[in-house]
């Protein structure tokens, strides 16, 4: 299965080819050509809106969905900042209509809770650093959602993710950045599979227009969603407060802020409420001898102690991460390539092996990287080709310092 561009002969020599280069929009199917029916998963916001579109201007049959992923959607006030709010399923039906294709809500609260909340909540007991939006594409709109479109004969699972799917002449699929960086949202589609790419469609990735252009496109096809504000915070918490929701499911626990040497400085009500790096909120009531901030360097669940200590200390000069998953054939020895360690982050230089088992990703970083956490995801790039991503397990430091802790 490939995206209505796709059809297209790609060039001669077996170069890859970027799908909708030569217009805003994919282009209908050729004469002939296959017609797909295509899932459009729409959230109620703008992207999805257009992504939608603009799969029916390319000739697709296409159907809208909406995923239920609160079992009492009511329950998500309104203003809430994700998309799972009741009226962000009507902002997704009128725009359907207006669009003019078939629309329908589906309910995937219970495995959005266990594969994706409850993910969440036991990371952050664990001491790590989970990025539930990568989850959620892993396991509900590539996996549940994608399994069900296709049982129900569906060819693809559109979205608005700013993505780009390249084609190559044998056929196989490879997952690119977006043309504007400024929107790529490609490290959260890194958990994607071969099997999962042969079945996706992202009709915005090729656009190099501006957020404001794509709410023009908006008000020209008239969507009520054209100047709705975007989603930033995590969907199921509803006000933005992550810690609150977190001790509203773990409860308190008192436990103490030491330093490097295992001097106590402080105490706190919960491990889970700091992050590698944090440097704000730390409430120490000692000043460090030399005067500089102090930072977290380590959360243990299993003492519930948080150990903080110099900005010098938080350099990671390399990691090894387990659940590899690859966008394609999983490289056979050693590379270099570039890596994203956050959704909004930069790239750095690294040098990458994955165990001979498969289980475990070594990587060296060229410079020393800060803010690096367990349960993040590090996404490895050739260029602008994704190659795969996986779970940080464990970090190596530039500088153990006293009896302070050299790994996370």
């Amino acid at each position: 299965m490939t995206d209505a561009s796709s059809h297209r002969r790609p060039p001669a020599g077996g170069a890859p080819h970027r799908a909708g280069t030569s217009g805003t929009t994919p282009q209908p199917p050729a004469a002939g050509g296959p017609r797909l029916r295509v899932l459009a998963a729409m959230s109620g916001g703008v992207d999805s809106a257009v992504a939608a579109a603009r799969a029916v201007d390319a000739g697709h049959d296409v159907t809208g969905v909406h995923l239920a992923l609160s079992a009492n959607p009511k329950s998500f006030r309104t203003g809430a900042r994700g998309c799972c709010t009741i009226e962000d399923s009507r902002d997704a039906r009128r725009a359907a209509d207006v669009i003019g294709i078939p629309f329908y809500v589906w309910d995937l609260a219970e495995r959005f809770r266990e594969d994706v909340v409850e993910d969440f909540v036991a990371e952050y007991e664990a001491g790590r650093t989970p990025n539930p939006c990568l989850r959620c594409n892993e396991k509900i709109k590539f996996a549940a959602l994608l399994d069900k479109a296709l049982a129900l004969g569906f060819d693809a699972v559109c979205t608005g993710h700013y993505a780009t799917i390249v084609t190559r002449d044998d056929g196989t699929r490879e997952l690119h950045r977006a043309s504007d960086a400024a929107k790529d949202q490609s490290y959260v589609l890194g958990v994607l599979d071969a099997r999962q790419l042969a079945h996706a469609m992202f009709p915005l990735g090729d656009t190099l227009t501006s957020k404001d252009e794509i709410r023009e496109e908006a008000e020209r096809r008239d969507l009520a969603v054209a100047k709705k504000p975007d989603s930033h915070d995590i969907c199921f918490i509803a006000d933005g407060d992550t810690q609150g929701f977190l001790a509203g499911r773990l409860g308190t626990s008192e436990g103490d802020i030491v330093d490097e040497d295992g001097h106590k400085l402080g105490t706190h009500e919960g491990a889970y409420g700091f992050t590698i790096g944090q440097r704000k909120g730390l409430r120490i009531g000692h000043p460090a001898s030399d005067g500089k901030p102090r930072y977290v360097l380590d959360i243990s669940p299993v003492d519930n102690t948080v150990t903080v200590g110099p900005a010098a200390s938080l350099d990671v000069t390399g990691l090894t991460a387990v659940k590899p998953r690859w966008c394609g054939t999983p490289p056979a020895g050693p590379g270099t390539y570039t890596a994203q360690l956050r959704a909004h982050g930069g790239e750095c230089e690294v040098s990458a092996e994955p165990a001979e088992d498969g289980a475990e990703l070594k990587v060296r970083f060229t410079e020393p990287m800060r803010g690096v956490a367990p349960g993040q995801a590090i996404v490895l790039y050739d260029g602008t080709r994704v190659i795969g991503s996986a779970t940080i397990a464990s970090t190596e430091r530039a500088r153990p310092a006293g009896a302070g802790v050299s790994q996370s």
